[in-house]
């Protein structure tokens, strides 16, 4: 049988924008001569629709177009399709569904067996899952279609300490009845590296039963989330032999009879699926919100020329406007790298010194007198950091523009961050990249150009907040590569303190530990961000602000 697999980037809650989406693809496949087009989990929907599908009438919205689609379907054609449904379910239940829609109707429906209820997954609190699945016979064959997570089965921390034998495991229960193909519709968002791990375990289920694996998985940014499609096809062999683009919507027809040779593996750096992740990431939450511009302050650092980089990547440098509000502490290198980022990139800036209101701060009666009996301490550095925040918004606000924070994790975890000035803005682009991860993306910004983009001294220079004088980040850091190894065993592997004091030193890490639980109040009032990683600041990691905190170091607290 031919096989189209479509990679489609839906929005969340547009019914009819997204069956559009699927009708065109069918009209691609069915030039093209396939018998079954397959596109991605709750495609009709959006993937995380999230609460909306509490929201009354928005389930019978998706069911309704559903059978519209369905009523378009001729008998050259079926269409599998993902969408959540109330149909054939008690009252108040809804199911996260795959339909095969063919000549008019709604054929067969499977609903998702296993809910993921990790990391920033929540299915539990919406959908009622199917306690069995069957296949579906469809030109002639029995095909195994399954929805994203019943093929994750048995995969570390996807039950957290539920054990895989109180699961059931729908692919083998699928392949012990008899199939032909396996068919996955995934909504599954990306993460460095998770490729091969999707090949990983799709790997596991090939091996155990020695039939054609076919993987959908839908593409674009919907709030922090970024699906990086790569669907791809493995044969009997466990041999990858079709992969889709990665990051923008692809349509491939496949013959499941006389799969194609095994197709060449794609190795991606690091830094290259991070700037991929970022410029998707960014330039879909702008589209699907409704922006078209974009501010945001440029103070000759890192932070803000690789958010400046991917944001004219992603929606072009004459919709990125910004803003050079050197302050008294301000170097004259600074600006000069500020100057020739924006000329680099080409686009538009203003230069608005600071120094006139930061001065009319001091002459206010009780605030100056604290400024003041402080100088270039902490409040005159917030304050700062407040007054180009504000100067940001009000051009955000008179244009329409939305402003982009310009934070990095590093700094976002220790809360050498300012709430209300650097953390003001609508989005957080670099709030999943480690202060490394910064340099490394910003390197591979000018390789991929083969030119210089981000000025080579901005990369080399010591890091500085540039708020008191003779100011650098490691006056009040620890270095870089010993503060982001001791954040990466703490937030993304999750290590105890105690085996952290292993490789780092012991009090480092406690200062480390102590500033990471005392700044949630901070990270909680950020803006949206992009997951890159396991564990993001955001939906997926919930840590209480109003707690003690868990030092470590053999019991001490």
């Amino acid at each position: 049988m031919r096989v189209a697999l479509a990679q489609l980037n839906p929005v969340v809650g547009d019914f009819s924008g997204n069956a559009r989406l699927i009708a065109h693809a069918a009209d691609q496949a069915r030039a093209a001569g396939a018998s079954l087009l397959v596109v991605s989990e709750l495609a009709i929907s959006g993937y995380p629709p999230r609460d909306l599908i509490q929201r009354r009438g928005f389930v019978d919205a998706c069911d309704l177009a559903v059978e519209h689609l369905a009523q378009q379907t001729d008998g050259q054609l079926g269409i599998l399709v993902g969408h959540p449904t109330r149909k054939n379910l008690q009252e108040d239940r809804i199911a996260n569904a795959a339909s095969l829609l063919f000549d008019g109707r709604i054929c067969e429906t499977r609903w998702k067996v296993l809910l993921p209820n990790y990391d920033v997954f929540d299915e539990k609190r919406y959908f009622h899952s199917a306690s069995h699945t069957t296949p579906i016979e469809f030109g002639g064959l029995r095909l195994g279609v399954h929805i994203c997570e019943d093929a994750w089965w048995g995969e570390p921390q996807t039950f957290y300490h539920i054990p895989p034998t109180e699961q059931p495991d729908p692919v083998a229960e699928l392949g012990r009845q008899g199939v032909d193909l396996f068919i996955n519709l995934s909504a599954s968002p990306f993460e460095v590296d998770k490729v091969a791990r999707r090949h990983r375990i799709v790997r596991r289920h090939v091996a155990r039963f020695s039939r054609p694996f076919l993987f959908v998985n839908q593409v674009g940014g919907n709030d922090d989330l970024v699906f990086d499609g790569n669907s791809f096809v493995m044969n009997a062999a466990g041999e990858v032999v079709v992969s889709l683009a990665g990051f923008e919507t692809d349509l491939h027809v496949v013959e499941t009879d006389a799969l194609p040779a095994v197709a060449l593996p794609s190795s991606r750096s690091r830094a290259a699926q991070q700037l991929d992740g970022l410029t998707l990431g960014l330039r879909d939450y702008m589209r699907k919100c409704g922006f078209k511009g974009c501010v945001l302050g440029l103070s000759g650092g890192i932070d803000s020329a690789l958010a400046a980089a991917i944001a004219a990547r992603a929606v072009g440098p004459e919709n990125v406007h910004g803003l050079l509000m050197p302050s008294r502490y301000s170097s004259r290198h600074s600006v000069d790298d500020a100057l020739k980022l924006a000329e680099n990139l080409g686009m538009d800036y203003d230069t608005i010194p600071i120094d006139a209101v930061h001065q009319a701060y001091e002459n206010v009666p009780v605030i100056g007198t604290d400024l003041l009996s402080d100088p270039a301490g902490l409040p005159d550095q917030n304050l700062q950091a407040r007054i180009r925040g504000a100067m940001v918004m009000v051009r955000s606000n008179r244009h329409g523009w939305i402003a982009l924070a310009t934070g990095n994790k590093s700094e976002l975890a220790v809360g050498y961050c300012t709430l209300y000035g650097d953390m003001c803005g609508g989005f957080a682009v670099l709030s999943d990249l480690y202060k490394r991860d910064v340099y490394a993306v910003s390197r591979y910004v000018n390789e991929l150009a083969d030119k210089e983009i981000i000025p080579e001294h901005i990369i080399t220079k010591a890091p500085s907040a540039e708020l008191a004088p003779d100011q650098f980040d490691q006056d009040s850091l620890p270095p870089y590569d010993i503060l982001d190894g001791i954040l990466e065993r703490l937030i993304d592997q999750e290590l105890s303190p105690d085996e952290i004091a292993n490789e780092f030193p012991a009090e480092t890490v406690k200062w480390v530990v102590r500033k990471l639980d005392r700044n949630e109040f901070k990270r909680r009032q950020m803006p949206p961000g992009i997951k890159l990683h396991a564990r993001a600041f955001g939906s997926g990691r919930r840590m209480p602000m109003a707690a003690k905190g868990f030092e470590g170091l053999s019991g001490n607290s």
